[in-house]
């Protein structure tokens, strides 16, 4: 709690009206690699609290749709079409392919983590288990040449995730922003560009 309170990043999230530290990951690697650009469908899997559906609708400056699927509730945001539910679910997506209009979906992003136990092995096989359901998820949703952002954490299964995003991306890289804490195993899987 104390690491937590006294974080860089929360402070400034709460100075800056953000609802949450992670904001602050996107950021980054928006900044270096130019994933948000205005006019774009953006799907945020695993979205509350909702600081990466600020981000995403902050960089799209009015043009564009940012739509947002979690579990769990979510506070509503201008500009922001939330769904709660599970996205592997048909009525869930049904709801999504709505709320596109016919458009297709430019870019995934998923900052999902899995409800924590403590015991490694079983958190490390949750996590990568929402890492594959986001990557089928992008699969089947993105147009070809659509970009997907994924939390990862480093360890048993990470490399099967990254072959598993080279054969349907272009190109996978490996992004891990400042404001992940430095003891975190996490990181960032980028996969550019989806093959068709």
């Amino acid at each position: 709690m104390q690491e937590h309170v006294s974080d860089e990043f929360v402070k400034k999230a709460q100075r800056d009206g953000y609802r949450a530290r992670a904001a602050y990951k996107l950021m980054e690697i928006d900044d270096k690699d130019h994933l948000i650009k205005p006019g774009m469908i953006i799907v945020d899997l695993g979205a509350a609290p909702g600081s990466w559906s600020q981000v995403a609708v902050q960089r799209l400056k009015g043009r564009g749709r940012v739509i947002a699927l979690d579990l769990l509730e979510m506070q509503p945001m201008a500009g922001v079409d939330f769904i709660q539910g599970d996205f592997r679910e048909e009525e869930v997506l049904q709801q999504l392919e709505k709320k596109q209009e016919g458009a297709q979906v430019d870019l995934v992003i998923a900052d999902m983590a899995p409800n924590i136990s403590g015991i490694s092995v079983v958190d490390q096989a949750k996590a990568a288990y929402l890492t594959e359901l986001a990557l089928d998820f992008s699969i089947n949703w993105l147009k070809p040449g659509g970009h997907f952002l994924v939390k990862v954490f480093a360890g048993s299964g990470f490399d099967e995730i990254v072959k598993s995003m080279r054969a349907h991306f272009e190109k996978v890289v490996t992004r891990k922003p400042k404001a992940s804490r430095d003891r975190s195993s996490e990181v960032y899987l980028l996969g550019l560009g989806r093959k068709a």
